[in-house]
């Protein structure tokens, strides 16, 4: 195995993870009105989701949506849709006294938590063309299919690692209860920027 290489995986991988997008929204926005756990099941989720794209890069299908104009744009509207009406919801967030927060809020199931993120790291055509990039540029074609596996599995790793750490911080009992009190105007404003984020999905190029 090449570690030079490696290493590039990891540098580029962790700036790419660590870049402000909708990733880091949904789990940022299920960690601070939820719990840190509820932002571990959605970094798991994304996790999933990388399995996906890097699944299909190996195969090659990553390449026939980067190059097809209707599968790329199919992807990229879902996207796009599925950021913005999750931003609507949060934008209806109405304030709450301590007591009747829970109840306002119901929590979201595991299952539930997992799925969001998932569709989120799925849905996001910028996912794909990283994926495809880094099976592409970075991993020579003549790279051992066991090499790209684990060059793959240490981005999935990186994604759910940082993101868990992220969940970790964000929904800390004592950070989420500093928060309580504005909690309906952090939903609104995570509301806002993931219909930003959606639209910005909506003119994302396939170049």
């Amino acid at each position: 195995m090449d570690f030079s290489e490696w290493l590039t995986v990891v540098i580029l991988g962790w700036f790419v993870v660590m870049t402000p997008g909708p990733n880091m929204a949904v789990v940022i926005r299920n960690s601070l009105l939820q719990s840190r756990g509820a932002g571990v099941y959605t970094a798991a989720g994304l996790a999933l989701g990388n399995l996906v794209h890097i699944t299909y890069c190996l195969v090659g299908i990553g390449l026939l949506i980067s190059q097809s104009l209707l599968l790329f744009t199919i992807v990229k509207w879902l996207g796009a849709g599925y950021l913005i009406s999750l931003g609507i919801k949060s934008l209806q967030a109405q304030p709450h006294t301590r007591s009747d927060l829970a109840a306002a809020r119901p929590a979201l199931t595991r299952g539930a938590l997992i799925r969001i993120g998932f569709l989120t790291d799925m849905l996001n055509p910028k996912a794909t063309l990283f994926f495809l990039a880094l099976f592409t540029q970075i991993i020579r074609p003549g790279t051992p299919l066991l090499t790209q596996v684990v060059d793959g599995l240490t981005i999935v790793g990186l994604e759910f690692g940082c993101f868990a750490t992220l969940a970790a911080i964000i929904g800390h009992h004592a950070v989420r209860q500093r928060f309580e009190a504005v909690s309906h105007w952090i939903e609104r404003v995570t509301g806002v920027v993931l219909i930003a984020l959606g639209v910005r999905v909506a003119f994302a190029s396939a170049s």
